[in-house]
């Protein structure tokens, strides 16, 4: 299942007033009163269904990998076989799925028998105008849908320090806050849709910082400088970003490259945002050549390669 980048920021309402932010991930409060269906127990679906039952939430959880379901069962959750029985009397059902296709597919899926009057929350990394698509066919079915990626990766997940960003209705979003204030903080972005949105905006920002600065720490090392003391100065210098504070420092010096968020999610990610700008009619020339050469990178690494590995691209292959 897919998981996300880190790199986030104060959003703002589509209205341009400061968007509404609830503090989240507090200790498990909630009364054992409400059935959640949990679609997706992944890298990140996994720790957020758990967060969930540990909260005290009758959570079915589902999943097509074995091994995803088989660690779910070990939370104390009920473990669906199939997609009926996740979403059989549950009044919220959560999507964490690796792409539109998916989301998609999931919903209209015969085995998706969810009630009328239930709502969907969407925390994939979907495509903000097929999400709005969506919500307006499911609401023919009775059926609302709000959208909630998250930012953070896998070990906020754990501990409910995720960032989410939702768009819907706000009464939507009341009806579902006490859920996802298991899981994070929230920021209410704008309509629904917003949330995927301003994810993939985000991740395009994130992308183009550890391009960049990977291009600079590799050109001061054939200088002669230290990466280290090199990120020291940019820390405390104009410079700074995510990729100089946490992802050279921890990932890429140490030579782990396990930030927990793939190569190909960012590529994916990145190409959103952009195919976003183009819709919408904003100029996104950089974004567009930030896609296509994490696209090469993506054809030279491994599948499973970690997006902060997107350096060994660059010294080996991106000149050729």
């Amino acid at each position: 299942m897919s998981t996300d980048d880190d790199v986030t920021a104060t959003q703002r309402s589509g209205t341009g007033s400061v968007a509404r932010r609830e503090g989240l991930g507090a200790e498990p409060t909630a009364e054992p009163t409400e059935t959640v269906g949990f679609i997706g127990l992944g890298n990140m679906g996994g720790p957020m269904a758990a967060r969930l039952v540990r909260a005290g939430y009758r959570v079915q959880g589902f999943d097509l990998a074995e091994p995803a379901r088989q660690a779910f069962a070990g939370t104390g959750g009920t473990v669906a076989p199939e997609l009926t029985g996740a979403v059989r009397g549950a009044s919220v059902i959560v999507l964490m799925l690796p792409n539109s296709d998916i989301v998609e597919a999931t919903v209209r899926d015969a085995g998706f028998a969810v009630e009328h009057g239930a709502t969907v929350i969407d925390m994939s990394s979907s495509e903000p105008m097929r999400t709005r698509a969506l919500a307006a066919e499911l609401a023919q079915r009775g059926v609302t849908l709000v959208d909630a990626p998250v930012s953070g990766g896998v070990s906020r997940a754990r501990t409910g320090e995720l960032t989410v960003m939702t768009g819907g209705e706000p009464a939507d979003l009341d009806r579902v806050a006490p859920i996802l204030t298991q899981l994070g903080t929230a920021t209410r972005v704008g309509a629904v849709g917003s949330g995927h949105a301003v994810k993939a905006l985000n991740n395009l920002l994130s992308a183009t910082h550890l391009l960049v600065t990977c291009e600079a720490i590799l050109a001061g090392e054939r200088f002669g400088l230290d990466p280290e003391t090199m990120l020291s100065i940019f820390n405390g210098s104009s410079g700074r970003s995510g990729s100089t504070e946490n992802k050279w420092p921890n990932f890429i010096l140490p030579g782990t490259y396990d930030s927990g968020f793939g190569l190909r999610l960012m590529l994916k990610d990145v190409r959103i945002a952009t195919a976003l700008a183009d819709q919408v009619g904003a100029p996104d020339p950089l974004g567009h050549a930030t896609a296509e050469l994490w696209a090469r990178a993506a054809e030279a690494l491994e599948a499973t390669a970690d997006h902060t590995e997107i350096v060994n691209w660059l010294r080996k292959d991106a000149s050729r």
